[in-house]
């Protein structure tokens, strides 16, 4: 019984999610777009989605689906202009991420463009993914003079434990190209939660155990003088060795 209770529970938070993102695709960010000066709107989109999902997230821990629990959690205070790079178990690990640090945004497939409940949300405040590395280079670039945070999965999708993890060169080249610090977070669960292929509604009998651990930054600069190659291979080995 408390399993159907809690199946229950997490399939109506996400009708919620979904009502949530319509509201704000629909209503708020056109609202915005019409009576903020331009050159502050994405200031404005990042901090209604930062703070939409810090309360859904903590909805999620309130009724006692989660516990999010964060080692060294003064490494996120204050956070601006940093690469965030996490594994990816789990189907609200953005969520998350972006509930618990302002100013930040992601990448989005191309293909989220065509969802009418999504486009609005992510051509205003979200990094396409599958463009070419000069424009990539000069988009995240700007995202991150401009104080934002990027929140990047180096695997590009959601892994198994039993998964062989692979580490894509962007965040490197990213970080190099940007001199922009990396903030590494390594997430785990202690109960199959959320992961691919795995049903909304089966979420166990207990509250499930969200951890994040936030290890030390990565500084670019240290790796500058290896020469572009060999300090994009480095940096995306101390990713792997930190995160997995």
């Amino acid at each position: 019984m408390i399993r159907f209770w809690r199946s229950c529970q997490i399939v109506f938070c996400f009708i919620l999610f979904g009502l949530g993102v319509v509201v704000i695709s629909f209503i708020i960010f056109p609202y915005i777009s019409l009576t903020k000066p331009k050159e502050k709107q994405k200031k404005y989109y990042a901090e209604v989605i930062h703070t939409a999902w810090h309360w859904f997230q903590r909805d999620l821990q309130r009724i006692g689906l989660i516990k999010i629990n964060i080692a060294n959690s003064e490494r996120l205070n204050n956070l601006s202009g940093k690469i965030i790079i996490a594994n990816h178990p789990t189907f609200v690990d953005i969520v998350i991420l972006i509930g618990l640090i302002p100013n930040s945004t992601c990448f989005a497939k191309k293909e989220t463009l065509k969802n009418p409940f999504f486009r609005n949300i992510v051509k205003s405040i979200y990094i396409i993914n599958d463009i070419d590395v000069e424009k990539l280079k000069t988009d995240t670039d700007k995202f991150l003079k401009e104080g934002f945070n990027i929140i990047i999965f180096p695997s590009g999708t959601r892994t198994k434990p039993d998964e062989d993890f692979k580490v894509h060169k962007g965040p490197a080249l990213i970080s190099l190209n940007s001199n922009a610090e990396i903030v590494p977070i390594k997430i785990t669960t202690d109960y199959v939660f959320l992961q691919k292929g795995q049903p909304i509604y089966d979420i166990g009998d207990k509250t499930v155990n969200y951890n994040l651990d936030v290890k030390p930054s990565i500084n670019p600069s240290d790796y500058a003088d290896l020469g572009d190659i060999k300090a994009r291979n480095h940096i995306s080995q101390l990713i792997k060795n930190e995160i997995i």
